[in-house]
C-alpha cells in the first residue's frame, strides 16, 4: 500500500483512505468493517461526523474477527470549534477516544480555525455550528493554545500525530513560530476545480503531509444543495478521455491526479465495486500533460466555506 511518511514520528500514513463523512450511523459500522475486508487502513473521522461510536463499533469487530491488528489500522479524527480551550481539547479528544473505544489516535487535526463558544457534550453533541438558538457564538480562544493543548495530546499518547484542517498558509506559518511539535498533516478541500497549487507547495516546503477531501468536487455537495450548480468532474470531458484512456473510472483518474502527486486522499462510496475501485486508484500513472490538463480546471470553486454560514468566520476571505 502507497504510503507517505510522517516527518515528525516516521508513521506511515496511506495515501488513500476512507473518509466518514456523511456516513449514516444505520449504516456507520458495516461500512467501516467492509472497507476493513476491502483492504483500507485509514479511515478520516471526526467528532463533527456524529458517527465515532458506530465507526469504532466496526473497528472493533474487524479487530475481533482477526482482519487486522489496531497498529494495522490508521485513525484519523478532528477536534471540533466549540472545544478550543485548552482544557476542552484534552476532554473532549479523551471523549472522542472512548466512543471509538481506542486507546489512541494516529492523527488528531484542528478540524478548523475558527473557535466557537463552549457547548457540554451533555448538552448536544455533536454541536454542531450554531447555539440553541440557531445563531453562530464565536469565543476567543487564540490558535497558540489550543495548539498547546494538543501538544499535549501527544506527550499523553493520546494522539500519534498532530495537525491543521482547513487553514491556509499564514496561520501555518503562525503555528510554526510557537510549535513544539510541528503539523504532520494539513487537510484541505482539493480538487480539480481547486486545486491550491500555492498551499500545496508551500506544505511540502516544509514537510507537512497533504490530505485531499471533496477529491469529486461538487459531487459530495449534490445531496447537500450546496454544489452551486457545476458540472460535475466525474463527468467531465477531460475526466472522461482519460478513463477511457486508462480503463479506469472517472474517479480513480481524479484521485490519481492527487496521489500521484503525492497528496493523499479520503474518498468515501458506499458501494462495494466503487469502494474497491478508488482504493486501486494507484493501479496506473498518467503523464505530466495529463497531470497538468486536469490541474488546468481549477476555477478556484471553494465548496466547503464557513462563510457562508456567517461573514464572521469567513477563513478564506
Amino acid at each position: 500500500m502507497a504510503t507517505v511518511v510522517l516527518k515528525r514520528t516516521g508513521q506511515k500514513m496511506p495515501l488513500v483512505g476512507f473518509g466518514l463523512w456523511k456516513v449514516t450511523k444505520a449504516t456507520c459500522a458495516d461500512t467501516v468493517y467492509n472497507a476493513i475486508k476491502a483492504g483500507y487502513r485509514l479511515f478520516d473521522g471526526a467528532g463533527d461526523y456524529g458517527n465515532e461510536k458506530e465507526a469504532g463499533e466496526g473497528v472493533r469487530r474487524a479487530l475481533q474477527d482477526g482482519l487486522v491488528k489496531r497498529e494495522d489500522l490508521f485513525i484519523t479524527s478532528k477536534l471540533w470549534n466549540t472545544f478550543h480551550a485548552h482544557d476542552h481539547v484534552k476532554s473532549l479528544a479523551k471523549m472522542q477516544l472512548g466512543l471509538w473505544g481506542i486507546d489512541y489516535f494516529d492523527l488528531f487535526l484542528v478540524h478548523f480555525p475558527i473557535s466557537l463558544k463552549y457547548v457540554d457534550p451533555s448538552h448536544r453533541y455533536p454541536p454542531e455550528w450554531f447555539g440553541d438558538d440557531g445563531k453562530v457564538y464565536l469565543q476567543n480562544t487564540p490558535m497558540q493554545e489550543t495548539w498547546g493543548a494538543m501538544e499535549e495530546l501527544v506527550d499523553e499518547g493520546v494522539a500519534k500525530n498532530i495537525g491543521l484542517s482547513n487553514c491556509q498558509g499564514s496561520l501555518i506559518l503562525d503555528v510554526l513560530r510557537y510549535a513544539k511539535y510541528e503539523p504532520q498533516v494539513l487537510q484541505v478541500e482539493l480538487h480539480p476545480y481547486l486545486t491550491q497549487d500555492a498551499l500545496v507547495d508551500l506544505s511540502k516546503t516544509l514537510g507537512i503531509a497533504v490530505t485531499a477531501y471533496s477529491s469529486f468536487g461538487p459531487q459530495s455537495y449534490v445531496e447537500l444543495g450546496i454544489d452551486k450548480g457545476i458540472p460535475s468532474l466525474l463527468q467531465h470531458n477531460s475526466v472522461e478521455a482519460l478513463a477511457t484512456k486508462y480503463k479506469k473510472s472517472t474517479a480513480q483518474v481524479l484521485l490519481r491526479w492527487a496521489t500521484q502527486r503525492g497528496i493523499a486522499v479520503i474518498p468515501k462510496s458506499n458501494n462495494l465495486d466503487r469502494l474497491v475501485a478508488n482504493l486501486q486508484c494507484n493501479s496506473f500513472d498518467l503523464t505530466d500533460q495529463e497531470l497538468r490538463a486536469i490541474s488546468s480546471l481549477n476555477v478556484n470553486l471553494r465548496l466547503n466555506d464557513p462563510a457562508a454560514i456567517d461573514p464572521r468566520i469567513s477563513i478564506f476571505a
